[in-house]
């Protein structure tokens, strides 16, 4: 229980992000979005710590691009963040008759082929384009499902956030209950989606390359699609400028390598997933979050990065 003290510096903490969160909600959708567009470009300017953290990663990820280059994907991707910031205030005001003309699907066979196959879905995604945007259009569809997370320091903003994530039936577990609320999902042939790009450490990560680099990285869905058999299909949601909207981008099921050594295919597979997201980073750089440490965690010997 929080104390009165605590109610207060909580609320002072976040009293910015509830500001924003508000007014966006009330704003209609095109200038909501231009304003968190500008909400985004001011975090840029605000918070110079990120934005040595994003650039060092860019410098390690994408050394064949130039300085201009490194630096104009990192302010886009603050654009990106901007958009899916505006867009997820407005999740209340969306239905099944209008989500169409903010998301649409693009490759849904593939992720009805790995339904259909009735042992569970892990969905396997990244903090890409609007990854909030597709988990919520996707259950606004039809296909509610569980999404992993970790609860926000702020009670009272985790309330809000996982109100409008589970507000058309998705459902929502913490990270501390993973393997449990997993194994549990997949055996009774439901869908999870893992976001599977951030930096953990052992033994919950094993290291596998990602963009040329070490990264610490969760096997836990490779252990838990080892034990079921469950289908694991790389899913983005991601910002398409023609169609000025989102395609909801699944692609097919990544086959499981199985060796009989249960260790050594948990980071086998680990790696496959991992080469699945930075496929599609390579491809929209300027949609990934690169201001998270993804190579915080070193392997032994090793100095930090940062």
């Amino acid at each position: 229980m929080l104390t009165s003290n605590s109610f207060m510096r909580h609320r002072l903490e976040y009293a910015p992000v509830w500001v924003v969160l508000r007014v966006l909600g009330l704003l209609p959708r095109t200038l909501a979005r231009g304003v968190g567009i500008g909400v985004g470009y001011l975090f840029y300017l605000l918070y110079p710590r990120l934005r040595r953290v994003g650039m060092r990663n860019l410098e390690m990820a994408l050394p064949e691009k130039t300085l201009a280059e490194r630096k104009k994907i990192l302010r886009a991707m603050y654009r990106s963040l901007g958009r899916l910031l505006a867009e997820f205030t407005k999740f209340p005001s969306y239905t099944k008759k209008n989500i169409s003309r903010i998301a649409v699907y693009d490759g849904f066979e593939n992720f009805e082929a790995a339904h259909n196959r009735g042992k569970g879905v892990i969905f396997m995604t990244a903090h890409l384009g609007g990854w909030e945007i597709g988990s919520f259009a996707h259950s606004l569809y039809g296909y509610p499902h569980n999404v992993v997370g970790r609860k926000l320091d702020n009670p009272y903003l985790d309330k809000l956030v996982n109100g409008y994530r589970t507000m058309h039936g998705n459902r929502s577990f913490d990270k501390d209950e993973f393997a449990r609320g997993l194994i549990s999902a997949m055996r009774k042939g439901e869908t999870v989606g893992i976001l599977m790009d951030t930096n953990m450490t052992p033994p919950q990560g094993v290291f596998v390359d990602y963009f040329g680099q070490q990264a610490c990285t969760a096997s836990g869905a490779a252990r838990v699609a080892l034990h079921t058999d469950a289908a694991v299909v790389p899913a983005f949601t991601i910002w398409d400028e023609e169609l000025g909207k989102y395609r909801i981008h699944f692609e097919q099921a990544i086959p499981l390598a199985r060796t009989g050594d249960s260790e050594a295919d948990a980071v086998t597979n680990t790696q496959a997933f991992t080469k699945a997201i930075e496929k599609i980073v390579r491809k929209h750089p300027e949609q990934w979050l690169w201001v998270h440490r993804r190579w915080k965690t070193r392997p032994a010997g090793e100095g930090s990065i940062y």
